[in-house]
Protein backbone atom coordinates (compact mmCIF):
# COMPACT_ATOMS: atom_id res chain seq x y z
CA UNK A 1 0.00 0.00 0.00
CA UNK A 2 1.17 3.54 -1.20
CA UNK A 3 1.36 5.74 1.63
CA UNK A 4 2.47 8.70 -0.72
CA UNK A 5 -0.37 10.71 0.31
CA UNK A 6 0.59 10.67 4.25
CA UNK A 7 3.43 12.38 3.23
CA UNK A 8 2.17 15.30 0.97
CA UNK A 9 -0.92 15.42 3.50
CA UNK A 10 1.75 16.71 5.89
CA UNK A 11 3.70 18.76 3.61
CA UNK A 12 0.01 20.52 2.93
CA UNK A 13 -0.60 20.44 7.07
CA UNK A 14 2.81 22.33 7.42
CA UNK A 15 2.83 25.11 4.49
CA UNK A 16 -1.04 25.71 5.54
CA UNK A 17 0.18 26.55 9.35
CA UNK A 18 3.35 28.47 8.21
CA UNK A 19 1.05 30.61 5.97
CA UNK A 20 -1.67 31.14 8.29
CA UNK A 21 1.19 32.10 11.34
CA UNK A 22 2.93 34.70 8.51
CA UNK A 23 -0.08 36.23 7.17
CA UNK A 24 -1.36 36.81 10.94
CA UNK A 25 1.57 38.85 11.67
CA UNK A 26 0.73 40.96 9.27
CA UNK A 27 -3.26 41.39 9.74
CA UNK A 28 -4.63 44.96 11.17
CA UNK A 29 -8.10 45.83 12.43
CA UNK A 30 -9.05 46.86 8.64
CA UNK A 31 -7.41 44.85 6.54
CA UNK A 32 -8.27 41.49 6.27
CA UNK A 33 -10.11 41.31 3.27
CA UNK A 34 -6.93 42.38 1.62
CA UNK A 35 -4.65 40.45 3.21
CA UNK A 36 -6.78 37.33 2.30
CA UNK A 37 -6.73 38.51 -1.20
CA UNK A 38 -3.13 39.22 -1.24
CA UNK A 39 -2.01 35.80 -0.18
CA UNK A 40 -4.17 33.98 -2.78
CA UNK A 41 -2.83 36.71 -5.57
CA UNK A 42 0.99 35.78 -4.50
CA UNK A 43 -0.29 32.43 -5.04
CA UNK A 44 -1.24 32.25 -8.59
CA UNK A 45 1.92 32.46 -10.25
CA UNK A 46 3.08 29.65 -8.91
CA UNK A 47 0.04 27.64 -9.68
CA UNK A 48 0.18 29.20 -13.06
CA UNK A 49 3.62 27.21 -13.40
CA UNK A 50 2.24 23.88 -12.33
CA UNK A 51 -0.68 24.24 -14.63
CA UNK A 52 1.63 23.84 -17.59
CA UNK A 53 2.59 20.81 -17.12
CA UNK A 54 -0.81 19.92 -16.60
CA UNK A 55 -3.08 18.07 -19.06
CA UNK A 56 -6.73 19.21 -19.52
CA UNK A 57 -9.12 16.36 -18.79
CA UNK A 58 -12.11 15.68 -20.08
CA UNK A 59 -14.95 17.81 -18.41
CA UNK A 60 -18.29 17.00 -17.86
CA UNK A 61 -21.30 18.14 -16.01
CA UNK A 62 -20.40 17.19 -12.57
CA UNK A 63 -16.74 18.80 -12.71
CA UNK A 64 -18.90 22.27 -13.52
CA UNK A 65 -21.58 21.43 -10.42
CA UNK A 66 -19.35 20.94 -7.83
CA UNK A 67 -16.62 23.55 -9.14
CA UNK A 68 -20.14 26.65 -8.73
CA UNK A 69 -21.25 24.66 -5.75
CA UNK A 70 -17.86 25.05 -3.90
CA UNK A 71 -16.99 28.58 -4.58
CA UNK A 72 -19.72 31.01 -2.88
CA UNK A 73 -18.77 28.72 0.20
CA UNK A 74 -14.95 28.83 -0.29
CA UNK A 75 -15.48 32.56 -0.44
CA UNK A 76 -17.41 32.78 2.78
CA UNK A 77 -14.67 30.00 4.64
CA UNK A 78 -11.98 32.36 3.60
CA UNK A 79 -13.73 35.69 4.86
CA UNK A 80 -14.23 33.93 8.10
CA UNK A 81 -10.87 32.04 8.08
CA UNK A 82 -8.87 35.02 8.03
CA UNK A 83 -11.15 37.03 10.46
CA UNK A 84 -10.48 34.18 13.21
CA UNK A 85 -6.91 34.60 12.47
CA UNK A 86 -6.88 38.38 13.15
CA UNK A 87 -9.19 38.66 16.32
CA UNK A 88 -8.04 35.79 18.41
CA UNK A 89 -4.87 33.41 19.08
CA UNK A 90 -3.89 31.12 16.71
CA UNK A 91 -3.95 28.37 19.45
CA UNK A 92 -7.75 28.63 20.44
CA UNK A 93 -8.73 29.27 16.72
CA UNK A 94 -6.95 26.48 14.78
CA UNK A 95 -7.70 23.75 16.89
CA UNK A 96 -11.41 23.86 15.75
CA UNK A 97 -10.79 23.19 12.54
CA UNK A 98 -10.09 19.19 13.61
CA UNK A 99 -13.93 19.00 14.10
CA UNK A 100 -14.43 18.98 10.28
CA UNK A 101 -14.06 15.32 9.86
CA UNK A 102 -16.91 15.10 12.75
CA UNK A 103 -19.30 17.31 10.52
CA UNK A 104 -18.11 15.04 7.46
CA UNK A 105 -19.42 11.83 9.63
CA UNK A 106 -22.55 13.71 10.42
CA UNK A 107 -23.50 14.65 6.76
CA UNK A 108 -23.07 11.30 5.65
CA UNK A 109 -25.27 9.77 7.98
CA UNK A 110 -27.78 12.67 7.23
CA UNK A 111 -27.43 11.97 2.99
CA UNK A 112 -26.40 7.97 2.90
CA UNK A 113 -27.20 6.54 6.44
CA UNK A 114 -23.47 5.71 7.42
CA UNK A 115 -23.32 5.63 10.79
CA UNK A 116 -20.05 5.89 13.61
CA UNK A 117 -18.71 2.87 15.38
CA UNK A 118 -18.22 2.73 19.00
CA UNK A 119 -14.39 3.74 17.93
CA UNK A 120 -15.40 6.59 16.00
CA UNK A 121 -17.99 7.81 19.31
CA UNK A 122 -14.86 7.64 21.73
CA UNK A 123 -12.85 9.85 18.77
CA UNK A 124 -15.51 12.42 18.88
CA UNK A 125 -15.42 12.47 22.97
CA UNK A 126 -11.87 13.19 22.23
CA UNK A 127 -12.42 16.22 20.25
CA UNK A 128 -15.03 17.51 22.74
CA UNK A 129 -12.67 16.72 25.64
CA UNK A 130 -10.00 18.22 23.87
CA UNK A 131 -11.80 21.40 23.10
CA UNK A 132 -12.57 21.80 26.75
CA UNK A 133 -8.91 21.76 27.50
CA UNK A 134 -8.17 24.69 25.57
CA UNK A 135 -9.81 26.82 28.07
CA UNK A 136 -9.67 24.69 31.27
CA UNK A 137 -7.90 27.82 32.90
CA UNK A 138 -11.55 29.11 33.08
CA UNK A 139 -12.18 26.07 35.85
CA UNK A 140 -11.68 28.55 38.46
CA UNK A 141 -14.86 30.67 37.32
CA UNK A 142 -17.02 26.91 37.68
CA UNK A 143 -16.92 23.71 35.79
CA UNK A 144 -19.10 24.67 32.79
CA UNK A 145 -16.72 27.93 32.80
CA UNK A 146 -13.98 26.71 29.94
CA UNK A 147 -16.82 25.40 27.43
CA UNK A 148 -19.04 29.19 27.84
CA UNK A 149 -15.44 30.20 26.98
CA UNK A 150 -15.31 28.80 23.64
CA UNK A 151 -18.86 30.99 22.90
CA UNK A 152 -16.68 33.98 24.27
CA UNK A 153 -13.90 33.54 21.82
CA UNK A 154 -15.17 34.89 18.49
CA UNK A 155 -12.49 33.86 16.50
CA UNK A 156 -12.94 30.09 17.89
CA UNK A 157 -17.05 30.39 17.19
CA UNK A 158 -15.74 31.49 13.42
CA UNK A 159 -13.27 29.02 13.08
CA UNK A 160 -16.16 26.54 14.20
CA UNK A 161 -18.20 27.41 11.64
CA UNK A 162 -15.29 27.26 8.88
CA UNK A 163 -14.74 23.96 9.73
CA UNK A 164 -18.29 22.98 8.89
CA UNK A 165 -17.95 24.72 5.51
CA UNK A 166 -14.49 22.73 4.94
CA UNK A 167 -16.92 19.43 5.44
CA UNK A 168 -19.12 20.63 2.24
CA UNK A 169 -15.90 22.30 0.43
CA UNK A 170 -13.80 18.65 0.82
CA UNK A 171 -16.69 16.55 -0.42
CA UNK A 172 -17.89 18.91 -3.46
CA UNK A 173 -13.78 19.14 -4.15
CA UNK A 174 -13.94 15.53 -4.02
CA UNK A 175 -16.36 15.34 -6.39
CA UNK A 176 -14.94 17.19 -8.77
CA UNK A 177 -11.09 15.56 -8.75
CA UNK A 178 -13.12 12.63 -9.95
CA UNK A 179 -14.56 14.07 -12.77
CA UNK A 180 -11.76 15.61 -13.38
CA UNK A 181 -8.23 15.57 -12.14
CA UNK A 182 -6.25 16.56 -8.61
CA UNK A 183 -3.90 19.07 -10.08
CA UNK A 184 -6.63 20.59 -13.07
CA UNK A 185 -9.55 21.11 -10.31
CA UNK A 186 -6.97 22.44 -7.66
CA UNK A 187 -4.94 25.05 -9.53
CA UNK A 188 -7.83 26.49 -11.77
CA UNK A 189 -9.96 26.80 -8.69
CA UNK A 190 -7.96 28.64 -6.73
CA UNK A 191 -6.90 30.82 -9.62
CA UNK A 192 -10.38 31.58 -10.17
CA UNK A 193 -11.55 32.25 -6.66
CA UNK A 194 -8.64 34.65 -6.90
CA UNK A 195 -9.90 36.67 -9.29
CA UNK A 196 -14.06 36.89 -8.35
CA UNK A 197 -12.79 37.67 -4.44
CA UNK A 198 -10.61 40.72 -5.79
CA UNK A 199 -13.56 42.72 -6.60
CA UNK A 200 -15.03 41.77 -2.65
CA UNK A 201 -11.65 42.85 -1.15
CA UNK A 202 -10.89 46.05 -3.24
CA UNK A 203 -14.42 47.22 -2.46
CA UNK A 204 -14.05 45.93 1.49
CA UNK A 205 -10.57 47.53 1.88
CA UNK A 206 -10.04 49.78 -0.57
CA UNK A 207 -8.00 52.31 2.03
CA UNK A 208 -5.57 49.93 2.84
CA UNK A 209 -4.84 49.22 -0.66
CA UNK A 210 -3.44 52.66 -0.94
CA UNK A 211 -1.20 51.75 2.67
CA UNK A 212 -0.09 48.13 1.19
CA UNK A 213 1.42 50.01 -1.84
CA UNK A 214 2.62 52.88 -0.91
CA UNK A 215 4.34 51.01 2.45
CA UNK A 216 5.45 47.85 0.24
CA UNK A 217 3.75 45.61 3.05
CA UNK A 218 2.38 43.45 0.28
CA UNK A 219 6.26 41.66 0.37
CA UNK A 220 5.18 40.70 3.57
CA UNK A 221 2.50 38.42 1.71
CA UNK A 222 4.32 36.96 -0.89
CA UNK A 223 5.75 34.49 1.01
CA UNK A 224 2.73 33.15 2.69
CA UNK A 225 1.16 33.12 -0.78
CA UNK A 226 4.19 30.86 -2.29
CA UNK A 227 3.57 28.33 1.21
CA UNK A 228 -0.23 28.67 0.09
CA UNK A 229 0.44 27.59 -3.42
CA UNK A 230 2.36 24.58 -2.29
CA UNK A 231 -0.93 23.91 0.51
CA UNK A 232 -3.20 23.69 -2.43
CA UNK A 233 -0.92 21.59 -4.66
CA UNK A 234 -0.09 18.72 -1.94
CA UNK A 235 -3.51 19.20 -0.72
CA UNK A 236 -5.08 17.93 -3.87
CA UNK A 237 -2.43 15.34 -4.89
CA UNK A 238 -3.13 14.10 -1.63
CA UNK A 239 -6.55 14.06 -1.56
CA UNK A 240 -6.79 12.12 -4.93
CA UNK A 241 -5.21 9.08 -3.18
CA UNK A 242 -7.39 7.95 -0.16
CA UNK A 243 -10.31 8.90 1.17
CA UNK A 244 -11.27 12.77 1.81
CA UNK A 245 -12.01 12.09 5.53
CA UNK A 246 -8.61 10.34 6.03
CA UNK A 247 -6.80 13.05 3.95
CA UNK A 248 -8.37 16.06 5.85
CA UNK A 249 -7.52 14.17 9.44
CA UNK A 250 -3.86 14.19 8.66
CA UNK A 251 -3.76 17.82 7.42
CA UNK A 252 -4.92 18.64 10.76
CA UNK A 253 -1.79 18.66 11.98
CA UNK A 254 -1.60 22.21 10.94
CA UNK A 255 -3.32 22.61 13.93
CA UNK A 256 -0.69 21.32 16.41
CA UNK A 257 1.71 23.15 14.45
CA UNK A 258 -0.09 26.34 14.85
CA UNK A 259 -0.43 26.26 18.39
CA UNK A 260 3.27 25.89 18.52
CA UNK A 261 3.32 29.02 16.23
CA UNK A 262 0.93 31.31 18.61
CA UNK A 263 3.86 30.43 21.49
CA UNK A 264 6.81 31.47 19.23
CA UNK A 265 5.57 34.43 17.44
CA UNK A 266 2.62 35.94 19.27
CA UNK A 267 3.75 34.94 22.76
CA UNK A 268 0.37 33.40 23.53
CA UNK A 269 -0.29 31.98 27.25
CA UNK A 270 -1.67 29.36 28.17
CA UNK A 271 0.11 27.32 25.94
CA UNK A 272 0.29 24.28 28.00
CA UNK A 273 -3.33 23.18 27.69
CA UNK A 274 -3.84 24.65 24.25
CA UNK A 275 -1.34 22.17 23.28
CA UNK A 276 -2.42 19.27 25.16
CA UNK A 277 -6.32 20.37 24.18
CA UNK A 278 -5.40 20.43 20.50
CA UNK A 279 -3.09 17.23 20.96
CA UNK A 280 -6.57 15.25 22.10
CA UNK A 281 -8.81 16.95 18.86
CA UNK A 282 -6.08 15.64 16.71
CA UNK A 283 -6.26 12.45 18.78
CA UNK A 284 -9.92 12.26 18.60
CA UNK A 285 -9.54 12.79 14.57
CA UNK A 286 -7.34 9.93 13.91
CA UNK A 287 -9.59 7.72 15.82
CA UNK A 288 -12.86 8.68 13.60
CA UNK A 289 -10.89 8.44 10.66
CA UNK A 290 -9.03 4.90 11.65
CA UNK A 291 -13.19 3.54 12.90
CA UNK A 292 -14.59 4.77 9.09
Amino acid sequence: MSYEWVFLSLISAFTLASSDALTKKVLTQKNEYLVAWLRLFFSVPLLLFFLTSVRRPNLDSGFFVAFVLSLPLEIAALILYIKALRISPLSLTLPFLSLTPVFLIFISYLTIGEKVSLKGGVGILFLAVGSYILNSHEMKKGVIAPLLAITKERGSVLMLAVAFIYSLTSSLGKMAIMHSSPLFFGITYYIILTVIFAPLAFRMDRHEMKRFLSDKEYRRLILPGLLYSIMVVSHMLAISMTKVAYMISLKRMSLIIGVIYGYIFFKEKHIRERLAGASLMLAGCVMIVTAA
